[in-house]
This record gives structure tokens, sequence and C-alpha cells, in this order.
């Protein structure tokens, strides 16, 4: 058995779509006993709804950076947490604060506060119809839920490298922050999209299969890396650089290794 790890956005959900010959080359890949599924930095509840909609058929779901991991019923097999005093902690840092989002997840719905003009948490949300719960800042580390990722979003890349090298340097032996172009996902340091496969792995009984992993952004580097994994054509060289090849979709890389 085969066992395929695809990011989302910039691999699979290119130019603001999922091409319908992906979608197609994933059910080639399932019908021929493999498994697949969905590594991503986004929230469960925004990518449901989008896979469905795009007639993607998955076996498991890895979303914020692997600090939840469900089975393709939405079963959560596993959580991670970051504590609340963690979570008050970030949002003094300054370079955080230039963020126009604190969007913090949950197991079924994202906790939003901190939100001015040009966040696309709330685009997203009415359009793929997910659960948000507004918040006041102070109520971060009063939360009723386990919260595993805490997100932020600027207007430029180089915004969110120095907000992430910020959170890393002060508090890198808490959490870790993961930037990916406008976007920084801030988890516990002990989650990676190399932990979510193999936690993957172990969770669902698949010990030993081959993993095929793609990804386009630093942070699909831990599994790339880890698995000798793919790429794609529109991936900065930097990405390419650490990968075994790059294919012109995620579909041309399943069917090239089924």
């Amino acid at each position: 058995m085969k066992v395929a790890a695809s990011d989302y956005d910039g691999t699979l959900f290119r130019q603001d779509v999922i091409a319908k010959s992906d979608a197609e080359a994933i059910q080639r890949w399932r019908e021929a006993g493999h498994k697949f599924g969905v590594v991503s930095g986004r929230d469960h509840g925004m990518l449901v709804p989008q896979l469905k909609h795009y007639g993607v058929g998955y076996d498991y779901l890895a979303c914020n950076n692997g600090g939840i991991i469900c089975k393709a019923d939405g079963t959560v097999l596993w959580e991670a947490r970051i504590e609340p005093h963690m979570l008050k902690a970030l949002t003094k840092l300054p370079l955080v604060r230039k963020s126009f989002h604190f969007a913090l997840s949950a197991a079924d719905r994202t906790y939003l506060c901190h939100a001015f003009e040009g966040t696309w948490v709330l685009r997203e949300a009415k359009q793929w119809d997910f659960p948000i719960v507004r918040i006041e800042e102070d109520e971060v580390d009063k939360l009723p839920q386990t919260i595993h990722q805490f997100a932020l979003g600027f207007t430029n890349p180089e915004d969110a490298l120095a907000a992430s090298a910020a959170v890393n340097a002060t508090f890198g032996d808490t959490v870790h922050a993961y930037p990916n172009r406008c976007a920084v996902d801030i988890t516990p340091n002990c989650i990676s999209k190399q932990q979510a496969i193999e936690h993957t792995l172990s969770l669902m009984g698949w010990e030993g299969a081959e993993i095929f992993a793609i990804g386009d952004e630093i942070n699909d580097l831990p599994m790339i890396e880890a698995f000798n994994g793919f790429t794609v054509d529109t991936a900065r060289e930097e990405i390419k650089h650490k990968a075994r090849c790059a294919y012109a979709s995620v579909g041309a890389m399943l069917d090239d290794n089924i």
C-alpha cells in the first residue's frame, strides 16, 4: 500500500481551483488500493467543504500542519494543544500584532479576534460556510476548547517571515511558527508535517506504507525532506532544491507512481 500526502494551498489548490484532472487522478490512486490525504495548514472546517465541492475523495486529513488528525468521516483521532498562557503571550509580541487577524483553531470551529480589513478568514468562512466565533482579544486564554493552532495574516511575505522569526526566537522551546507566503501558522513545537504523516500512519495502522509527499512551501519541507518527497513546478527554487523532483500537478505525481 502507498500513502499520498498532499499539501493544499499552492499544491493541490492552485490558481483558486482544484483541477478536475487532479480529482480524477486521486480517484484512480484510491481505486488502486492506495490511500490519499491532505496535510495542510488550514482548519478542518475550512478544508472539508472545499474538497467536497471539487469532488476530491480522501482517506484522512491532517490539518493545521498536523495539529489535528481526522478520519475521512471527520472523527478526530488526535489533537495537539497550545497552553492558554502561551496564546496570551503570543499576542503581546509587537511583530505578531502587525497581523490583521488572530485565528485560533479548535476541532470544530475557529475563534477570531484582532480582525481588521484584509482578513481572508471571514471571507472564506462566508464562502464555504464554516463556523467562526468572534471573541475579544482578552478572551484568548479563557476559551472553552483546546486550541492547536494560532494563525496570523499579513499584507506581505516579509512581515510574515519577521513575525515567524520573532515567535521562534522568543518562544521556540514551546511553539513553532511556520511562514507560508503572507500567512503564519503557530503550533506546538513538536508539530510538523513530518510528524503529521508519521502520526497518521500509526493512528490508522498503516505502518510500513510507502509515502508520497508533495508540497510547495516552507512548512512542507519537513515532510518533503523526511520522505524524499516532491514539489510542483510553480514552487520556488529553494523548495525545488529540496525535493526529489517537480511535477506539473498532484495528479501527475500520483499517476507517475501508481
